[in-house]
């Protein structure tokens, strides 16, 4: 098992700065490809950002490439997610989400995931 704890959600500003953090624990974090998602209301989950077990090639959605950066940090069991020049149609539930070893973007391929951090980006 791996719990997965988001936060650093809020409200912010268009054009404002976020930094999401997942702090995980349970199995080895580092076997576990980890991935942030994000749903709005009356939409579907959607894939925004992930990263490897072995913190190599980032990946992220089309509508954040640019302004979300994904890292993760080992030694504190811990991703991040800091979101640069925040938009309101970002505004949505985060979830970061784990994966054993192979990374996907796919969320039903997700194990694990956290309960989610509201992020709210007024106009």
């Amino acid at each position: 098992q791996v719990q997965l704890v988001e936060s650093g959600g809020g409200l912010v500003q268009a054009g404002g700065s976020l930094r999401l953090s997942c702090a995980a624990s349970g199995r080895t974090f580092s076997s576990y490809a980890m991935g942030w998602f994000r749903q709005a209301p009356e939409k579907e989950r959607e894939f925004v950002s992930a990263i490897p077990w072995s913190g190599g090639r980032t990946y992220y959605a089309d509508s954040v490439k640019g302004r979300f950066t994904i890292s993760r940090d080992n030694a504190k069991n811990t991703v991040y997610l800091q979101m640069n020049r925040l938009n309101p149609e970002d505004t949505a539930v985060y979830y970061c989400a784990a994966k054993y070893r192979v990374l996907t973007t796919i969320p039903e391929e997700y194990a694990y995931w956290g309960q989610g951090t509201q992020v709210t980006v007024s106009s």
